[in-house]
Formats: structure tokens, sequence, C-alpha cells
């Protein structure tokens, strides 16, 4: 049995921050926090370094030039790998519009990567923002693509995934789509509203069939009106959905950061990166799916303008909360590690630090830097 301490001057447990003092990691979980190690154990100090949760990203397409639709181990090693640099212990693969027979493609290779491991985040799953959606509110998806969510396209999908198929985007006042979202929901995957021009009413209506959240909120679905509350309205109104949010300053302003965590709090809001390819690259000419897409400092555009994803990283996402929104540091980190836990149903293993969850873990310094990355209580990486 391997244990082991790690010593900092914070430590951001589930319930409060603690300050210097120790967490014993035994056979890849926390076995205590909040602890002194015993005599002539082996102690790793961190010094003034804060150790926080590891991050879950619910939603990236890729990074390092590498993306999920290229539906290859290696590119979701990449991801992988990539990702624990900046904190992230877990992510859900994540599709984009394409051809039917690419999205399955993908889908079936996360069953397969999982099931061949991958060397730093741990890959929990896949995401489907992908094909049930609206042109209207296309964003940078090719709208050409898109189809119906009907029983049996939803069949293929999930015969594919094999139980890796974690949650699925749609636009709710497609034909056929609160149907779906009945189904989906009753076979336990997660529904999220997005790429929506959808009503508060129909909002409501997905929501009662099953829909647990929406996707980067006010980001391509019908926004917030004073005679029409939309998309954006429902998603805020209702005290049990989700919102995810890209907090990059770019997608969202920082005013409008604060406002939503006024009104969904910690547990409702899940950062996410929706990170793609060029993440981690420089400026530059990218693909994403089927569209070519342009970075100009580091933010991802359509040769329309529309935006890309992001080059977001979800140890950027807190700090930018922190600074710009004013949030809380241990709450900042709950809405990348705890919250999108519990939206998953995995919060009684990972998403915040306590005895008996697995030793998911992130080494921040005080500008929220990454120094260390551990999964199971294993490095996955290090910066020194």
């Amino acid at each position: 049995m391997t244990t082991f301490y790690l010593k900092a001057e914070e430590i951001f447990s589930e319930t409060g921050i603690i300050h210097n003092s120790c967490l014993k990691i035994e056979n890849g979980r926390i076995a205590a926090v909040g602890c002194q190690p015993a005599p002539d154990a082996e102690v790793i100090d961190l010094g003034d370094h804060r150790i926080v949760p590891g991050f879950v990203d619910l939603h990236i397409h890729g990074c390092s030039g590498c993306d999920v639709m290229d539906a290859t181990h290696e590119s979701l090693n990449t991801i992988s790998t990539s990702i624990a640099r900046t904190g992230v212990t877990g992510f859900l693969a994540t599709t984009v519009t394409d051809t039917w027979e690419r999205n399955l493609a993908a889908l079936a290779n996360v069953k397969h990567s999982i099931e061949q491991g991958v060397s730093g985040a741990e890959l929990l799953g896949s995401y489907s923002e992908a094909i049930f959606f609206t042109k209207d509110f296309k964003g940078a998806h090719d709208g050409s693509y898109f189809l119906s969510p009907s029983t049996e396209r939803l069949d293929e999908m999930l015969a594919a995934a094999d139980g890796t198929l974690k949650s699925l985007a749609l636009a709710p006042e497609l034909e056929g789509a609160i149907e779906a979202t009945r189904y989906l929901s009753q076979k336990g995957i997660n529904v999220m509203v997005g790429h929506t021009g959808a009503s508060y009413e129909q909002c409501q209506e997905a929501f009662e069939a099953g829909a647990i959240g929406g996707v980067h909120i006010f980001n391509q679905m019908l926004g917030l009106h004073h005679r029409e509350p939309g998309t954006v309205g429902a998603v805020l109104h209702h005290q049990d959905i989700y919102a995810e949010m890209i907090a990059d300053l770019v997608h969202v302003n920082p005013i409008v950061m604060e406002l939503v965590y006024r009104l969904k709090g910690e547990k409702k809001i899940a950062l996410v990166t929706d990170c793609m390819c060029a993440g981690g690259l420089q400026d530059g000419d990218y693909q994403l799916g089927q569209l070519k897409v342009t970075v100009q400092d580091g933010v991802a555009r359509t040769a329309s303008g529309a935006l890309a994803g992001s080059t977001l990283t979800l140890d950027r996402a807190i700090a930018n909360m922190v600074n710009e929104a004013g949030v809380a540091p241990l709450a900042a980190v709950h809405m990348a590690s705890l919250t999108p836990a519990t939206l998953l149903g995995m919060q009684e293993s990972i998403g915040s630090i306590k005895a008996g969850k697995r030793a998911n873990l992130a080494i921040l310094d005080k500008q929220y830097q990454i120094q260390m990355t551990l999964v199971d209580g294993k490095k996955v990486y290090d910066y020194c």
C-alpha cells in the first residue's frame, strides 16, 4: 500500500480552506484531510501553494492540434496529457457537427480509448454537441449536417458509444426533441439545451421531460428580453438547471459572469472550456469539424465571424471568475470540479477534497498557475 502526505499553505477542502496542514494519500485515495504526518512518513512539501480538487471539463473538443473528431486513440491521449498540464483530471470528449458516420466513429473511439486508457486526465465519456440543432443558432457548426433526433438515430449513437455517452445537446424546438429528451433521460443521458431559439415555454417543456442544463450560456441561444425570457431566461430562472459557462472574458462579459453567479450560484454553474484543437498553440488557421477557423489573439472565429469554441483552459477560467467576477476562490474552484462531477453523478468519488474520495488533485500557485496534477494519487503532470 502506497502512503504519502501532501503539505501546503492552503487545502481547498469540500467544506472550506484549511491552512498549513496536510492531506494523507493512501492507495490512490484521500485518507485524511487537515492532518499531520505520521513519524517517518513520506511528505511532499508544496510550500505556499494550494491543493485543490482536480478539474473536470465537461465540454472540450480538442487542443494541441488534436480533435475528438479525429476519432483516434492518439488524439484523445494527446488531449488527455495536454489538459493535465492545466489541472484537469477528468473530461468528456465532445463531438462537433460533421457527417453522421464521423460522429458515430468519434463516439465509438471514445469507448475504445476508455478501454485502452489514456496517460493524463481521465477520459470519463463523450458529449454529443453535434447534430440536433437549429440553423438560426448554429454558431460554428455546419448546418448542412443537422438532423432531427429520431429514436432510430439515438439508438445508433447509443450503440456506437456503448455505455460511454454521458451528455447530449439539442434544440428543444426541433421535431421530436421533447420525445428524444424523455427517451435519453430515461437511459441516464444528460440532455442539455443549446444552439437553440427555444422560447421559455419550450425550454420548460424540455426540463419537464428531463433536460438538466444549458450549453455555454448566452452563446447561440435565444437571449434574455424583458418581454420574452427566451432560452437564457429559462436556464437562469430554473434553480435546478445547470448552466455551462465559458469564462474566457470573450464569450461572456465579466459583469454578466457575475450576474450569472448571483442567480445560479456555485452549485449550478459548470465552468467549461469549449476548447478546440488550437488550444495551447499559436494564432493561425485551424479546422473545427468541416469549418475553417482563424485564431487571432487567442480567439477562434469562423470566416463569418462566429465564435468557434475557445482556447481557454480551466485554470484560467477559475482565475477569471475570481479576478474579474469577484467570486470567492473556493467557489470558483468548485465550479470547475465539484459541480461538473455532480452533474455527471460522480460526486461521491471525484470533484472535491474529502476523505474517501479519489486523490484527483491539482496544485496551484497564488496566481492560479498549475504546478502539479495527480490522478488517483499519481503524478500525471509536474511543472518541476
